[in-house]
C-alpha cells in the first residue's frame, strides 16, 4: 500500500531537495571522491582549479540525475521498503512530471559542464549516460545490480583522469578497478539493510546474490581495492603520505569486514559503515594529494 507523505505542508523546494538527496550529502560525496582521486593523481597533485570546480559540479549534477531516475523507476517499489517509503515520488509528495522535469534540468546542467572538457572526456560523459539511466532497472534483471552502479562510478575516474591528460593509461585503469571494487564493497554493505525487503519484493541485490558469503565477498572487494591502490602508488611513485592514508583505509576496511561477520546486526549499522567509507575516501584523497609532491 502506498504511504502518504509525512510532511504534507513541506515547501516544494524542500521536497525537491529530498528528491535530489541533498539532505543526505554522504551519497553525493562518495560519488565525488573517485573523480577527485583521478583529477589530483593525473595532475600530480596540482590540477587546474577551474577543472576541479567542473568535476565537483559535474558529480553533483550527475548524482542528481541518478537519484531522480532511480526514484522514477522505483516509485511503486519504494513504498514497500522501510528505508525508502518516504521518498518524494514514492509517497506522492511530488508528481512523476515534476520528477522528469528535475531529471532533465539536472542532465542539461551536467551536459553544459561536459562541454568544458576535452573531446575524449566529453564522449566518456556521453557513454556514461545510458549506464546511469539504466542502472535502476538492473535490479529487476541482473543478479548483481551493484556491479552496474560500480561501473557508473568508474566513469568518474575515466572522465576526470582524461580531462587532465587527454588519454587513458595503465594508472587510470588501476584506479578505475580500485573504484569499481570499492563501490561494490560499500554498496553491498548498504544493500544488506534492504535484504529482506528486496527478497520479499522480488528484486535483485548483491547482498542476496552472495547470501551467507556476503561478508566474505565484501572483504574480497576491499582487499582488491587495497591491492590495486598499492599497485597504483608504486607505478606513479606516490610518497609516504599516501601509504599512511592507505594504512588507515586498510584498518577501516578490515574492521568493517570483521564486524559484518556478526549475525543480526541492526540495520542502522550498515548505513554507518557506508558513511565511514566517505571518510575513508577523503583520507585517501588527502594522502594522494600530499603523496604526489
Amino acid at each position: 500500500m502506498l504511504t502518504t507523505p509525512k510532511h504534507p505542508q513541506e515547501p516544494v523546494l524542500f521536497v525537491i531537495i529530498r528528491l535530489l538527496r541533498w539532505h543526505k550529502p554522504e551519497g553525493r560525496l562518495i560519488l565525488m571522491i573517485p573523480a577527485l582521486w583521478a583529477v589530483f593523481l593525473a595532475a600530480s597533485g596540482k590540477p587546474p582549479l577551474p577543472l576541479v570546480g567542473v568535476i565537483i559540479l559535474g558529480t553533483l549534477a550527475t548524482s542528481a540525475v541518478g537519484c531522480v531516475v532511480n526514484d522514477l523507476w522505483d516509485r511503486d517499489i519504494d513504498p514497500q521498503v522501510e528505508r525508502t517509503r518516504d521518498r518524494p515520488l514514492a509517497s506522492r509528495a511530488l508528481s512523476v512530471t515534476v520528477g522528469i522535469v528535475v531529471a532533465i534540468i539536472s542532465l542539461v546542467c551536467a551536459a553544459v559542464l561536459a562541454f568544458y572538457l576535452n573531446p575524449l572526456s566529453f564522449w566518456l560523459c556521453v557513454a556514461a549516460v545510458p549506464v546511469i539511466l539504466l542502472y535502476p532497472g538492473a535490479k529487476r534483471v541482473f543478479p548483481v545490480p551493484q556491479l552496474v552502479l560500480s561501473i557508473a562510478w568508474g566513469f568518474g575516474v575515466l572522465i576526470s583522469w582524461s580531462a587532465v591528460t587527454q588519454n587513458i593509461s595503465q594508472p587510470t585503469w588501476l584506479l578505475w578497478g580500485a573504484t569499481v571494487l570499492w563501490t561494490l564493497g560499500f554498496d553491498t554493505v548498504y544493500a544488506m539493510s534492504d535484504k529482506e525487503d528486496d527478497r520479499r519484493i522480488g528484486v535483485n541485490s548483491s547482498a542476496l546474490f552472495f547470501g551467507n558469503y556476503t561478508p566474505v565477498a565484501i572483504g574480497i572487494f576491499f582487499a582488491g581495492t587495497i591491492l590495486l591502490l598499492a599497485w597504483l602508488g608504486v607505478i606513479i611513485n606516490l610518497h609516504l603520505a599516501f601509504w599512511i592514508s592507505l594504512a588507515v583505509a586498510i584498518v577501516g576496511w578490515v574492521w568493517q569486514s570483521l564486524r559484518l561477520r556478526k549475525q543480526d546486526l541492526p540495520n542502522p549499522v550498515y548505513g554507518q559503515m557506508f558513511r565511514q567509507n566517505v571518510w575513508i575516501g577523503f583520507i585517501l584523497l588527502a594522502g594522494m594529494i600530499a603523496g604526489s609532491f
